[in-house]
């Protein structure tokens, strides 16, 4: 396959993954464009513009995904969420989630060093897109692709504002041996008043154990027990 073809089939891939089908594919391309490529190019614009869009759209959404659907939280915790899931690195395996890395147009310097893997870059690309969805179809469609995307990540941390994500934490660490984790959850007490125990396995080998009043504090403290365990071995 050209290499031509080869991108080509990579934007059907993301498209395909992100869930949403550009009709202005000139705002496509561009939301894909780094500046090392424009420069080759001589293209006028690169994503830039476009992420500094993005990240605007994308700060809103989810505020008012928390604002919507926790009541609970105050106005700083729910800064302290929406700063753990709207970071490069979140950003950055969310991206690597719908393939943005083979889509992306760089330059030979970018290319060489790796650009398709880079944090700073996939972040950028994927608010880029975000900010092209908008200016083509607007909030309405742009924000439920959004809370596809976020929400698993968005309910997890609102569950323990300003905690580490240990759990993420865990699963990359694991990732880089070809591991993944697996979670078992017991609960015990009166229904005002549980109590969860879980236990974080790879391979078969029990790694960490952890409780909390909630299934997701529980994994989140048997994460940390199992990252930094893992980590001191490996």
């Amino acid at each position: 396959m050209s290499d031509t073809g080869s991108h080509t089939a990579a934007v059907a891939r993301l498209e395909d993954l992100l869930g949403y089908a550009f009709t202005d594919r000139v705002q496509l391309v561009e939301a894909l464009t780094h500046r090392s490529y424009a420069g080759e190019q001589q293209l006028e614009h690169s994503y830039e513009r476009l992420e500094f869009l993005g990240d605007a759209v994308l700060q809103l959404v989810v505020t008012r995904y928390l604002f919507d659907t926790r009541p609970d939280l105050a106005e700083g915790e729910m800064a302290k969420v929406r700063a753990a899931v709207v970071n490069e690195r979140t950003l950055a395996r969310v991206a690597r989630n719908i393939e943005i890395g083979p889509a992306l147009l760089l330059g030979r310097g970018e290319e060489l060093t790796g650009g398709r893997e880079k944090d700073s870059l996939l972040s950028d690309a994927l608010e880029s897109l975000v900010g092209a969805i908008f200016r083509e179809a607007g909030l309405a469609v742009v924000e439920p692709l959004i809370l596809d995307l976020w929400r698993d990540i968005i309910d997890d941390r609102a569950e323990a504002p300003g905690e580490r994500d240990y759990k993420t934490r865990l699963q990359e660490t694991l990732a880089r041996h070809g591991l993944r984790p697996r979670y078992e959850v017991d609960e015990d007490g009166p229904e005002h008043a549980k109590q969860f125990t879980a236990r974080v396995f790879a391979a078969g080998e029990l790694l960490g154990e952890g409780t909390g009043t909630s299934k997701k504090r529980a994994e989140q403290a048997a994460a940390q027990v199992a990252a930094v365990a893992f980590e001191q071995r490996a």
